[in-house]
């Protein structure tokens, strides 16, 4: 009641005016709204989806938000991703690591957007690796996105990494 009787009381001009500013207050809302969903399904995306097909480097930032929170997660595992992926840990200086690069980078294309693939540089991420356990690299992680992780280590053929894509991680 009281706003209608203060807009009986304002000059028509003064009205057009507010209502003009109440529509365009408006529409940048809804403009807001949909631009902060376009920018949440957009990180979404990147973080679940392998466009370009290569090999992501993490850190143990990047593996507790994409991977496992062990540090939240202390007694069961919980995967924080949507699609499967295996986890690479390796050195720079390991001659074994450097066979299967290669390998890492064409799977990587051949799934892309099925598998996501990640690289975790012992040497650079120690706590990491301590808190795995890892003393032999490569050591690869393969985890579905349901159900327990697998890991094998060594420099694996090509043919081991594309069964246990076919059989564990995408079934």
């Amino acid at each position: 009641m009281y706003i209608a009787q203060l807009s009986l009381s304002l000059h028509p001009h003064f009205k057009i005016f507010i209502r003009m500013k109440i529509f365009k207050y408006t529409v940048l809302l809804a403009a807001m709204l949909l631009t902060s969903f376009w920018m949440h399904a957009q990180q979404e995306n990147i973080n679940t989806a392998n466009y370009d097909g290569t090999v992501v480097v993490l850190t143990k930032k990047d593996f507790l938000e994409k991977v496992y929170n062990y540090e939240k997660n202390k007694d069961r595992f919980v995967y924080e991703g949507t699609l499967p992926c295996i986890v690479d840990f390796y050195a720079d200086w390991c001659g074994p690591c450097k066979t299967v690069e290669p390998i890492l980078k064409e799977l990587a294309k051949q799934y892309k957007g099925k598998v996501m693939i990640y690289k975790v540089n012992i040497d650079n991420e120690r706590a990491l690796a301590s808190a795995f356990g890892i003393q032999s690299i490569p050591t690869y992680f393969f985890i579905p996105v349901k159900g327990a992780p697998q890991y094998m280590m060594g420099a694996l053929p090509r043919d081991t990494f594309v069964k246990v894509i076919e059989t564990v991680l995408l079934k």
